[in-house]
Formats: C-alpha cells, structure tokens, sequence
C-alpha cells in the first residue's frame, strides 16, 4: 500500500537528500584514489584497468541489484547500498598495497544508491509526474558533484587522503541511518509473483520481451555510446588537450554540476509538463549529434564551455526520458529490474569506452570523438523521425 500523501512527499525528500550524499561521498572519493593510486605505483594504463574493473563489476551487479530491490524492498535494498559504500571507504583507507586498491572496488557490486533512489521515486510517482520526479534526481546529483569535489580537495590537501577516506565512511554511514529512519520497507503498489530468485537471468531478460522497450533500451545503448565515449576519456582530455591544472579543473567540474542543477531542477520539469516522451527523445538526439559536429571543431577550453551547455541538456533529457519511458513499459513490481538494466548501460559505457576512446583519442584526435558521435546521433534521429513520419501516415488512413 502506498503511505498517505504527506508520509509519501517525506520518502521522495529523504530519497533526493541520500542520493545527494551519496554522489557527494563518491565525488569525495574521486580526490582521493587516483592521487593514492598514484603513490602507489599506477601509471595512466592500469589506473584505467582499475576503471575499467569498477565498469565490469557494477556492469553484473546493477541487474541483479535491481532485481534484489524488486524483491526485497526499497529499505532493505538502500541500506545495502549505503552499507556496501561504508565498507567501500574503510578499504580505501587502509589500502596500502596495488592490490589492496583493486579489492576496495569489490564493493561496488552492491553500492547502487542512485538507482535504488530511482526506484522509491518511480514506485511513489505517477507515470505523467515521473520524468520530472526522476529529473530531481539529475538535480541532487549537480548538489552532490559540486559539494563532494570542493570538500575532498580541502580534506585531502589538509588531513590527506586516508582521513579523507574515514570521513566518506562517516558519512555512508549517516546516510544508512537516514535510510533505516525514513524509507518505508516497500514501496510498490504491486510486489513481484513467481520466482523469487534474485540471481535469474530469465526473470531479468523477460522484460526485454514487453512492448517498446528492446527498441528503447537499444536507442540507449547506441545513442549513449559516443557521449559516454567522451564522459570517460574526459579527464585525460582536460590534461593533455586543454592543459588545464587541478585546480582549473575543480572549476570547470563546478561548472558542469552547476549547468545540470539548472537542466534538471528548472528546465525538465516544464519541458516534460508540455512535451511528449518520444518528442523529447527525438530533441535530445538532435541536440547531441550537433554537439558532437562542435567537439570535432573545438580549439581551446572557452569554446568547450559553450558546448557544454546544450551537451548537458542532451545528457539529462536522453537519460531522464530513457529511464522515465522504460519504467513506464513494465509492471510497477519490475521497475527496480529495469533501472537496475538502465544503470547497466552506463556500466557498460565505463567499460568499454576508455579502451574504444583511448584507440580513437592516440590514433585520430579528439576530433574523431566527436564525429562519430555526430553521425551516429545523426542516424539515429533519422531512423526515431522516420518511424514517426510513417506511424502519423497510417493514423492518417
């Protein structure tokens, strides 16, 4: 059953501020473990296989997490989440060895709060409000980049990086004790019949099987794949291509965080209250091939700060409505699988795009990156347009 309306209103607050602590506790993180990799003997390739490992393990567990959530609950599943991020941080503090930096990424199977927080909020919306709702998400997450980069800098530059270690620990651990408090045990109007298995690869894939969503979840994957090509190969081009200093590239994260608070708090919401999902779909992959036609061309960071407006509203209209479109397509009982399946997605970008983006960025520049995104996106706007056109043509008969 759902909880009245104000017990509801409480859960989606509570949700918003465990998300936003959460991305602040994993940006706190970002200033410490490549510094510490570093320390200890990294070079720029296997600090990429230490990437890559976190892509490939949260690639396995985001189904299986989601999957877990459907059938456990909401409490159940966070406080997982949350308790698999407190573990995260006591292993980052302690480690001292290489090895003991690619064993403190073995929690991140489990540490999936955000699609976690998705789901309370798609099982405590209406599908009309959910894109707007799922956006405010996008929201705590600029709060969370901005905060938790500007916090772990100082700690690590004033109490270094295992401190700063314990620290994010403290603070999962308060975001556990927010979760116990203020997140009911379910949240779903219907729970999930049949097989109870968490580990079913059928129960999983059997959502593949309703309406639209193997179309949809296709669109995500290709469309998504140049953008998220760039996202990872992103700190290596600030470096080597910008030449920009830590400090410089504080401001320009601040930045990006403080452009998708203003996307998703103020501009989804009205766009989502007066569009349909399909036309927002189509407008935000128009939006992203012309992006990647200006990445191919950008010479200097200025330049690369214009593009990044219209590039983060791509991002979180393509993301928002994808996510929004696919929950809509399932029973509410398997939402939290197919946000689990969503989550895989950018898994799977974090996998494969710094090998397929260090091959583009060494052999053709920059501007390759760029292009492809350009005429892939292309493409794909043309195939959603096309079928569009002929689906009025046939109302039309």
């Amino acid at each position: 059953r759902y909880p009245p309306k104000i017990a509801k209103m409480t859960t989606i607050y509570a949700v918003y501020l465990i998300a936003a602590l959460d991305i602040t506790w994993m940006f706190l993180q970002f200033s410490v473990t490549p510094y510490l990799a570093k320390k200890l003997g990294f070079d720029t390739l296997w600090f990429g296989y230490l990437q890559t490992t976190v892509g490939v393990i949260q690639l396995l567990g985001g189904p299986m997490f989601g999957r877990f959530a459907d059938l456990f609950g909401a409490r159940t599943a966070l406080s997982l989440a949350c308790a698999s991020t407190v573990v995260f941080f006591l292993l980052l503090a302690i480690a001292d060895t290489p090895a003991m930096l690619f064993i403190h990424k073995i929690p991140t199977i489990f540490m999936h709060v955000l699609p976690a927080s998705q789901m309370v909020v798609t099982d405590l919306t209406k599908p009309e409000k959910r894109a707007d709702a799922l956006s405010k998400l996008g929201l705590c997450f600029g709060i969370g980049m901005i905060v938790g980069s500007t916090l772990g800098g100082q700690l690590s530059k004033l109490y270094g990086e295992k401190f700063t270690a314990y620290f994010g620990a403290a603070g999962s651990a308060f975001s556990l004790l927010l979760v116990l408090k203020f997140i009911p045990k379910n949240t779903k109007a219907e729970t999930t019949r049949g097989n109870t298995t968490v580990f079913n690869l059928g129960e999983i894939t059997r959502l593949m099987k309703f309406p639209t969503v193997m179309q949809t979840f296709i669109i995500k994957i290709v469309a998504g794949l140049p953008s998220g090509i760039f996202q990872v190969m992103f700190s290596i081009i600030a470096l080597e291509f910008f030449k920009l200093q830590p400090e410089q590239n504080g401001y320009l994260m601040a930045y990006f965080g403080i452009v998708q608070m203003v996307i998703q708090g103020g501009v989804i919401g009205r766009l989502t209250a007066r569009y349909s999902d399909n036309s927002l779909l189509l407008l935000s992959i128009g939006v992203s091939s012309l992006v990647g036609l200006a990445q191919a061309y950008i010479q200097n960071v200025w330049q690369f700060c214009l593009n990044i407006l219209p590039m983060m509203f791509s991002l979180s209209v393509f993301n928002v409505i994808t996510d929004s479109m696919l929950t809509k397509s399932v029973p509410s009982s398997d939402t939290g699988t197919m946000l689990g399946l969503c989550a895989s997605v950018q898994s799977l970008l974090r996998t494969v795009g710094p090998t397929i983006g260090g091959f583009l960025y060494v052999n053709y520049g920059i501007s390759s990156i760029g292009l492809i995104q350009f005429f892939v996106n292309i493409a794909v706007f043309v195939y959603l347009l096309q079928r569009r056109l002929n689906k009025t043509a046939k109302q039309r008969k």
